[in-house]
């Protein structure tokens, strides 16, 4: 499987899609494993961008995907919220 960046929420419906084609499921194959009806899995997919970590992770756990968090390149001079948040 590919790796996909994803920038933008707006991002995650096109994404959730392909990789769920790409995995052969249906939408009701997911809908029954997340314990939801097909439409509302369906209004979860169209919607992504406003959906909950903890279901989205589910999603992806399902679809077979990772969610693999890259820290970008900072920025020469770093804002000072960002100076005074601990460092995870």
């Amino acid at each position: 499987m590919s790796a996909f960046t994803v920038r933008t929420a707006d991002q995650l419906p096109g994404l959730l899609r392909a990789l769920r084609k790409q995995s052969g499921l249906t939408q009701a194959q997911i809908a029954q494993r997340l314990g939801v009806t097909q439409q509302t899995y369906s209004a979860l997919e169209r919607n992504a961008e406003s959906m909950g970590a903890s279901r989205l992770l589910s999603v992806l756990h399902i679809l077979g995907a990772d969610m693999v968090i890259v820290p970008t390149e900072p920025d020469a001079t770093p804002r000072a919220a960002e100076r005074d948040s601990p460092a995870w």
